[in-house]
């Protein structure tokens, strides 16, 4: 076993790190997707 297995610094889950991780990126894209749709409709 490898020797820094046995005592991790960061104890917390990788799935909940994974979620937050595609939430924050899911939400910056479609920020950036409403904003462009917004200009795109008021431009009209």
């Amino acid at each position: 076993m490898n020797e820094f297995e046995k005592d991790p610094q960061y104890k917390g889950s990788d799935v909940v790190d994974s979620i937050k991780g595609f939430t924050f990126s899911f939400l910056f894209f479609f920020i950036i997707f409403a904003v462009g749709v917004t200009i795109s409709v008021i431009g009209q």
